[in-house]
């Protein structure tokens, strides 16, 4: 993949032009790489986190390999796998609203439940959120692999780093990035998950050149695509929307939408249980009240209403299996090598 011909569609996502702004004028200031990874972590991680827009409407124009002039979104939510409180609201969702795709983290004691869930809804897409950082306290966890193997990854006590900042100051070794990746990939495979698709938690494993073309050369031989390689413009974000805004937010950015193709709403439901309320992040720009949050997302895609509008509107669920099924030839990395 990585010496793929770009996809006329494959422009710079939102987040990326911002962190490309961002590191050239620390450059131009004196400031190490190290140190930019620190100051563009608290710009891009939110961005990335928020799906990439905080408008109420696409920010880029949407591909339409389809040709047929439909609208579709994907609905894809992170972190499953991460605890019980997030594997529940999941549940919740393929139940009772609506999700096409469902990213998991296969480096928590939770795994097994989520693969469970993974049976039991099978029309959702699954994908890999390749992680390599480990972001809440006292909650952590590391590497699939042996710490001894990806020792540049983790910390003192085997666990990945809370930021991308601290994770870089360590200086990474790619080498032990795609292992560990493809550990990941593997783990998921043999529990029986019917992987479709892969991202990147906290976007560690595309933050660097090196990172990217390892990663590209991963969904390649691997035969899976990767979310945001299809051209797909972001939908409304509402990760720092107020929790009880949340809903009227996405629907209006819905109602918005105008032009045919493909939109990518990207949520982190969750419970606001104990088991939530406890967790800490690490980052800079981890929300307060983070349980309310989560639970306002979950609530959020079981309302009646999202599905009255999108019914309304003839907006289509679109998952991975279908994009990598039809279109993975021509998925391509939405940033230069």
């Amino acid at each position: 993949m990585s010496g793929r011909r770009r996809a006329p569609w494959a422009v710079p996502s939102g987040a990326a032009v911002l962190a490309a702004a961002t590191a050239g004028v620390l450059a131009l200031a004196g400031v190490s790489a190290a140190q930019q990874y620190g100051e563009v972590e608290e710009t891009t991680t939110a961005l990335e986190e928020a799906g990439e827009t905080m408008t109420p409407w696409a920010t880029s124009d949407p591909h339409d390999p389809f040709g047929d002039g439909k609208i579709r979104l994907i609905i894809r939510m992170d972190d499953i796998g991460m605890n019980h409180a997030v594997n529940q609201a999941f549940k919740q969702i393929a139940e009772q609203g609506k999700v096409s795709a469902v990213s998991i983290i296969v480096n928590t004691p939770w795994l097994d439940e989520a693969v469970e869930l993974t049976k039991q809804f099978p029309e959702v897409s699954y994908g890999v959120h390749t992680c390599l950082n480990s972001e809440w306290v006292p909650y952590r966890w590391g590497p699939v692999l042996c710490p001894s193997e990806v020792p540049s990854l983790v910390d003192e006590w085997g666990n990945f780093h809370g930021t991308r900042a601290d994770l870089f100051a360590g200086n990474p070794d790619p080498d032990e990035m795609e292992k560990e990746i493809r550990a990941q990939i593997d783990l998921a495979l043999a529990k029986g998950i019917d992987i479709d698709y892969l991202d990147h938690h906290m976007g560690a494993a595309v933050s660097t050149p090196e990172f990217r073309e390892r990663f590209e050369k991963i969904a390649e031989d691997y035969g899976l695509a990767v979310s945001r390689w299809f051209g797909e413009a972001a939908g409304p974000g509402v990760y720092s929307v107020d929790p009880e805004e949340k809903l009227d937010f996405a629907l209006e950015g819905l109602r918005n939408i105008e032009e045919p193709g493909m939109y990518l709403m990207v949520m982190h439901p969750g419970l606001d249980v104990p088991e939530m309320r406890v967790l800490r992040d690490l980052n800079p720009t981890g929300l307060e009240n983070m349980p309310a949050h989560r639970q306002a997302e979950t609530d959020m895609l079981i309302d009646p209403r999202l599905a009255e509008l999108m019914e309304e509107r003839g907006i289509e669920l679109l998952g991975y299996d279908v994009l990598r099924e039809r279109f993975l030839e021509h998925q391509t990395p939405p940033y230069g090598n």
